[in-house]
């Protein structure tokens, strides 16, 4: 028989991960600073009063999924649509048949709209008036920071929730139960999956669980049956079908090498930095979380003693995605040499720090009236805008005030004198700045 044969027929050209979709909230993993039995959208999706709302996080973290249970915990009428394969005509039409169904059988609408940040200005204004009437609940699902992709109307009428990426365990529960689950999952297959297998499929899926799930069908379904008829998918299997070698040493020497490879850049030893991200990536550590390392080092540890440091690094990250191993890895050093034997000066994040102490603590939101925006604002907001300064009248720089009066004499940003930093003192004492 066919290994295709045990998933059976009717279902086989589903993918795992689609049949594994939980219907309920008890199935549900992962989320629970959102799902848990006291939370806001747990209440809201057992007693089905969800309005509108948006899910946003990372790829295979439940996005879908959780809008499937909505689906299944209400009489409503639940539509799908996608953003990109779905126009103005789709939109009306499901908006149409929501007010019919509203009006003859007194049914909500439930509107899925998947990668919804692919909305366009014209598809989200035929869409606000029936958000804003009720006559359909909202729900997008995107990978994009809404309140930066979408059209700002659509973001105000609806709650955003934030899902993370899933941990590893919960990628592990999942796996698990798709060996087991005989009605969804891969249980009618005999199957013997050896523990660091199923542990590495879960370490380098990066909390996506569509692709563990991918991974271990693959896995399941390609390898070998021994002579006592069960399916043995061994580590090397697991790599083969998450297309990533498992690390070739243990997790505490893999954190150890990656904190001295953070360190060879900050103490700008490019030999040992060198060395630190062969040896990682040789041992199977993804290039481009070296390459997300360096973009971070190269505005701590470099900031404005080296400006161009950022954009090397930015460069290197860009350049391995688009050539891969080993083309890739020239930038990628290029970038670790440029980083180590910058000039060095951490005031960036010093000032980041401060900074961010005051907004959390003092937390003065009174604008200065000539710095605000008084396009919209009341006559008077109007009046006092006029005290501002246009720099460019006074040669491009005039000193005035810009942060509120709690704040105002605060100096987060001080220029060391390393590198291009020297330089900024010497343009702010041209400039005459007083701090």
């Amino acid at each position: 028989m066919d290994l295709f044969d045990f998933a059976g027929q009717g279902e086989k050209n589903i993918p795992l991960a689609e049949r594994m979709r939980a219907n309920t909230l008890s199935e549900f993993l992962g989320q629970k600073h959102l799902v848990s039995d006291s939370g806001l959208l747990f209440r809201a999706i057992r007693t089905d009063r969800l309005g509108s709302c948006i899910f946003w996080g990372p790829p295979g973290c439940g996005k879908t999924t959780l809008a499937n249970v909505i689906a299944n915990n209400t009489d409503g009428n639940f539509v799908k649509l996608n953003a990109v394969s779905s126009g103005v005509s789709d939109v009306k039409k499901v908006i149409d048949e929501a007010r019919e169904n509203a009006k003859l059988f007194g049914k909500k609408t439930y509107l899925l709209l998947d990668e919804c940040h692919r909305f366009n200005k014209a598809q989200s204004d035929s869409l606000l008036p029936a958000i804003e009437q009720g006559d359909v609940i909202f729900i997008g699902s995107t990978t994009e920071n809404p309140y930066a992709s979408m059209t700002p109307a659509i973001v105000s009428r609806c709650r955003v929730f934030e899902l993370k990426r899933l941990s590893e365990d919960d990628i592990l529960i999942a796996l698990k139960r798709a060996l087991s689950d005989k009605v969804k999952g891969l249980g009618n297959i005999p199957t013997v999956v050896d523990d660091d297998a199923l542990y590495h499929i879960a370490a380098t899926a990066a909390g996506d669980l569509r692709v563990a799930y991918n991974a271990l069908e693959l896995a399941v379904l390609t390898s070998a049956q021994d002579k006592d008829g069960n399916v043995r998918v061994t580590l090397k299997d697991a790599e083969e079908s998450i297309q990533r070698k498992a690390l070739s040493f243990d997790e505490q020497m893999y954190y150890d090498m990656l904190s001295a490879f953070c360190k060879s850049l900050r103490g700008s030893d490019a030999n040992a930095a060198l060395y630190y991200m062969q040896r990682l990536i040789q041992g199977g550590c993804d290039p481009l979380l070296i390459a997300r390392r360096m973009i971070a080092h190269s505005a701590e540890d470099v900031g404005i003693a080296d400006p161009n440091a950022l954009i090397v690094a930015t460069n290197a990250y860009v350049a391995f995605e688009k050539l891969g191993l080993p083309e890739g890895m020239l930038p990628l050093s290029e970038a670790a040499i440029y980083i180590c034997e910058a000039e060095k000066s951490n005031s960036v994040v010093v000032a980041m720090n401060a900074a961010a102490k005051d907004a959390r603590e003092i937390r003065d939101d009174n604008v200065p009236p000539w710095v605000k925006n008084a396009v919209y604002g009341s006559k008077e907001d109007k009046e006092m805008a006029k005290g501002y300064k246009y720099p460019h009248d006074y040669g491009g720089y005039v000193e005035q005030q810009y942060l509120p009066d709690g704040v105002k004499d605060r100096v987060y940003y001080v220029p060391k004198d390393n590198g291009y930093e020297k330089t900024v003192k010497e343009i702010r004492q041209r400039k005459g700045k007083k701090k």
